[in-house]
């Protein structure tokens, strides 16, 4: 929700997850009225005494003042900032002038600025650093924050000026932004259900109102249920195989003993190295069945909320909730993004059923699901003398994002530099990003790089304020990257897999969307557009981190200093696409999950009484060998059940076509910062926002539409790029 708000009140209406077929005009306004009764709020000045929320933010870059921040501030200064968005939406509708762009589209654009800035902070630090206290806020200010948005949505008069700004805009002399601006309101207020009749209006408002609770409750329960399991270890003879580091990051304080957790980072490194099959199974089926039963069950809340989406789509004339959602995306239509899946699907299952068979060669037994990672990294070993773990000295937290910060600044000519600002955590490190040329103040970059229990969590990108040049007001964002690090010893570097190198540079890539942008009005500058293509400038970023040439600059032994060899970055390179067929599947397996959950119509989905068993019958419709589990079961899927990415997951894989052609085009010139193709990417990607629709962003950046065949080529199951020979 913290992301639907960029930009006010405005952005609550572009960004709602409703829509109907097509725009109608508004009846006359007697016979209409707003389908939501917004109770009264009542916050006296007193309440609000000493808010931080209320006070203007004079420190540094504009950072909240975190340690003033404390739980008892965020609902009065939420009750605050909605009243006033009301106030200013009531102007707006009751302004007496005929509608204008100033008096309509761009007043809305600036409504709710107060209430963005208490729900900027609150969601992030509900994602970084939440207790009980949050938790139970949680599941008050986001229902009430739905309500606002569908008040805004469904009020006929604003849409009715809404309309009446739109229906002219070929005669207002509208610079492009301006242009934009009016065309993407519109276009997100049609979407949002304004031109439904009452009646479905309303329906729909209950139904967004039940969908919110239910994504909070899933995200909680997935909190919960994985800081509740670990698995403890009591006998040191039982952990062979694992690296010391490693032991010492899961060792108990002051116990005889280890405990391993559920984060991706503990679980893939226990699961490659472990060599006791026992505890190895133990940690796979914690894993995979997470969230699954008990007090924090997701599963009765993933067929709810599939249930209500389709419910809401065909309220709102879509086939389902995945109709609804690709319209506006690049694929269109989710039997396209099922048709571009399959044909990737093909050669990831050939190819895994020969990684199975080269593991279980050396196993000298049928391996199960809980052994692929452990065998894996023994073929890797014998097919090319590599163990990544080789890597991890060359790869130092700091160093790797001054390797990451170098690319930027030769691609993009910026220059980034640690400053010290207060964060929201002793972890937090802060670093301003400037035009290298002019020295201009380009935004503010924040990271959050290790786990703790009070975190969610994956890797991802967000923002404590957005970018915005409105009436002369330049204001930068402020962004941020999170990752879930295992906390190394005291004393003891932060080393990193190169899967976590390759995660820090896609993070970073998010990043840079959101820091270069030149958009004026908030809610199309920095990231934006739908997955399939949002996720292109932070895959695009991947493909770095590994080329020789940059390895040179950052990839140093954090004891000797020594550049990484060149044998062991061929070896690495060599490596680059083993284990593609097990990874592909894996990837797919879920989004073919997600895709079915939201392709569902209202009367297919009542059927469905259990997660499980419906996840199992898509698996077996595109024969997913039960030895690979999908990459998300629906218990712990926060993608599409707590978080933006419904019926998009597969949008990974899409923005691949488009990161690896894009990276193509810098091979294909033998300069992987190729100043023209470079200047190229910064202008039609990372500092244009949504300006225009995302595939003609594409093709200004490139020249042509994207092909499949790079995505192939570097997942191994193509033919060598003929640069590379």
């Amino acid at each position: 929700m913290s992301e639907m708000l960029k930009g006010g009140a405005a952005a609550l209406v572009l960004a709602a997850t409703a829509a109907c077929g097509a725009s109608e005009a508004p009846k006359p306004e007697a016979e209409i009225a707003s389908q939501i009764e917004l109770p009264e709020i009542e916050i006296s000045d007193a309440e609000l005494e000493g808010n931080p929320f209320r006070a203007e933010w004079t420190g540094t870059y504009g950072v909240p003042p975190f340690a003033e921040i404390k739980d008892e501030h965020y609902m009065p200064a939420v009750k605050k900032g909605i009243v006033e968005m009301r106030a200013e939406i009531d102007a707006i509708v009751n302004n007496p002038d005929e509608p204008t762009f100033e008096n309509t589209i761009l007043a809305l654009e600036k409504t709710g600025q107060s209430l963005d800035k208490v729900i900027r902070v609150f969601g992030n630090i509900t994602n970084t650093d939440t207790n009980d206290t949050l938790n139970q806020l949680e599941g008050e200010i986001y229902p009430m924050l739905t309500r606002e948005q569908d008040a805004v949505t469904f009020n006929p008069k604003l849409f009715a000026r809404v309309k009446a700004v739109y229906d002219q805009r070929d005669r207002l002399g509208l610079d492009e932004q301006e242009a934009r601006l009016l065309e993407l309101t519109h276009r997100n207020f049609v979407r949002a259900g304004a031109g439904l009749p009452p009646a479905a209006q309303a329906e729909i408002a209950q139904l967004n109102a039940e969908i919110s609770g239910l994504t909070t409750t899933y995200g909680q329960n997935l909190l919960n249920a994985t800081n509740a399991f670990k698995l403890e270890i009591t006998d040191p003879a039982r952990l062979g195989g694992l690296t010391d580091d490693f032991k010492n990051a899961v060792k108990v304080e002051g116990e005889d003993k280890w405990a391993v957790g559920l984060s991706r980072s503990f679980f893939e490194g226990f699961m490659s190295s472990a060599e006791d099959r026992e505890l190895r199974s133990q940690l796979f089926d914690g894993y995979r069945n997470v969230a699954s039963s008990g007090d924090y069950d997701n599963g009765p809340l993933a067929i709810k909320l599939a249930q209500l989406r389709a419910k809401r789509a065909e309220l709102m004339g879509y086939k389902s909730h995945a109709h609804y959602v690709l319209e506006q995306r690049m694929a269109h239509t989710p039997e396209a993004a099922l048709e571009f899946l399959q044909k990737v699907l093909e050669p990831g299952l050939k190819r895994a059923a020969e990684e199975q068979a080269d593991m279980e060669q050396i196993a000298g037994h049928e391996i199960l699901g809980h052994d692929w990672w452990f065998y894996s990294e023994k073929v890797r070993q014998d097919k090319y003398a590599f163990d990544e773990n080789q890597l991890r000295p060359y790869f130092q937290l700091d160093a790797t994002f001054d390797g990451a910060f170098e690319v930027a600044s030769r691609l993009f000519n910026i220059s980034i530099e640690e400053v010290s600002v207060p964060g929201w955590n002793p972890a937090v490190k802060s670093y301003e990003v400037k035009d290298a040329a002019t020295g201009e103040h380009l935004g503010l970059f924040m990271v959050d790089m290790y786990a703790r229990s009070s975190k969610r969590g994956g890797a991802w990108m967000s923002s404590y304020r957005s970018s915005s040049d409105m009436d002369g007001e330049r204001i930068r964002p402020i962004i941020t990257n999170n990752m879930n690090l295992v906390t190394p010893a005291a004393g003891q570097p932060t080393l990193l897999s190169p899967t976590e190198v390759e995660t820090l540079f896609h993070e970073f890539g998010h990043g840079l969307h959101g820091l270069l942008t030149q958009i004026r009005y908030p809610s199309f500058s920095g990231v934006y557009g739908g997955p399939d293509y949002v996720e292109f400038p932070s895959q695009v970023m991947e493909h770095w981190w590994s080329e020789p040439q940059v390895l040179a600059m950052y990839a140093r032994h954090h004891q000797t200093g020594q550049v990484i060899p060149m044998e062991l970055v061929d070896k690495m390179n060599n490596a680059s696409t083993f284990n593609q067929g097990f990874k592909t599947t894996e990837f797919i397996a879920a989004s073919l999950i997600d895709l079915h959950w939201h392709m569902l119509s209202s009367e297919e989905a009542a059927k469905i009484t259990s997660a499980r068993d419906f996840e199992l019958e898509v698996l077996r419709k595109y024969n997913i060998p039960e030895i690979i589990e999908p990459r998300y079961r629906s218990t712990y899927f926060s993608h599409i059940f707590a978080g933006g990415y419904s019926a998009g997951y597969y949008s990974y894989l899409w923005a691949e076509i488009l990161d690896a052609d894009g990276f193509d085009a810098f091979k294909q010139s033998g300069d992987i910062f190729n100043p023209e193709i470079a200047a190229k990417l910064k202008q039609w990607v990372f500092e244009s926002g949504g300006l225009r629709e995302t595939d003609e962003l594409y093709r200004n950046f490139r020249g042509s539409d994207p092909g499949i065949e790079p995505l192939l080529r570097n997942r191994g199951f193509g033919e060598p790029s003929p640069a590379e020979g």
